[in-house]
């Protein structure tokens, strides 16, 4: 992992220093650092909203976009879709620098107005678009958000020999009701299977 992503995550270690405000889910020499962290937006009537955002950053972090995945009890998976593909349109904005921090500033100041928006007016249907870009020819890195796991273990079966068949790796994490599966493979590999896709409300392709 680079020198300045390391940086990068004492920075943020020193900055979200409150109870639960930060969390390293991962950090791998090869598939970079996954993260989550606790922070309050203000939203309607300035109630302030908390927002529970997990980062991944790619080996290719920062010449590509983060991986990011939304989420909160006061928002529905619709509105924290609208707030995702808001916060990788300001990432667009600032690659080529450490740019987390800054991010997290920007939704503070701007979750409000982005609520007001007609598109994240509400609904629950489920979340499934990504953001895309290629850490080099043919590898993809891919985080998926689960919905849910009922059976744990039979689910956990299942996710192995999915990976297995297409020849790919990851990690499964868990963080209290939140349910991740970080996966690094050919890109034509990476694909959901319908077994899984009902429970899937949340991908990201770095």
């Amino acid at each position: 992992m680079a020198e300045p992503v390391r940086q990068e995550l004492s920075a943020l270690a020193a900055i979200f220093c409150g109870p639960d405000e930060w969390e390293v889910l991962s950090l791998s020499e090869t598939d970079g650092a996954v993260f989550r962290i606790l922070t309050k937006a203000e939203g309607f009537m300035d109630t302030d909203i908390p927002l529970q955002l997990v980062f991944h950053l790619p080996l290719s972090y920062p010449y590509c976009l983060p991986g990011i995945v939304v989420n909160s009890k006061h928002l529905t998976r619709a509105q924290c879709e609208i707030v995702k593909e808001k916060l990788l349109e300001q990432a667009e904005t600032l690659l080529l620098e450490p740019m987390v921090h800054e991010l997290v500033l920007w939704i503070q100041e701007n979750l409000r107005h982005i609520l007001k928006c007609p598109e994240a007016g509400g609904g629950s249907e489920k979340c499934s678009s990504a953001a895309s870009m290629t850490v080099d020819d043919g590898l993809w890195m891919t985080l998926l958000h689960l919905d849910h796991m009922r059976a744990k273990a039979k689910y956990v079966k299942t996710v192995e020999k999915w990976a297995s068949d297409l020849r790919l790796t990851g990690r499964l994490m868990f963080m209290g009701k939140i349910i991740l599966i970080l996966l690094q493979g050919d890109r034509n590999d990476i694909k959901v299977p319908k077994s899984l896709m009902l429970n899937v409300n949340l991908a990201i392709f770095c």
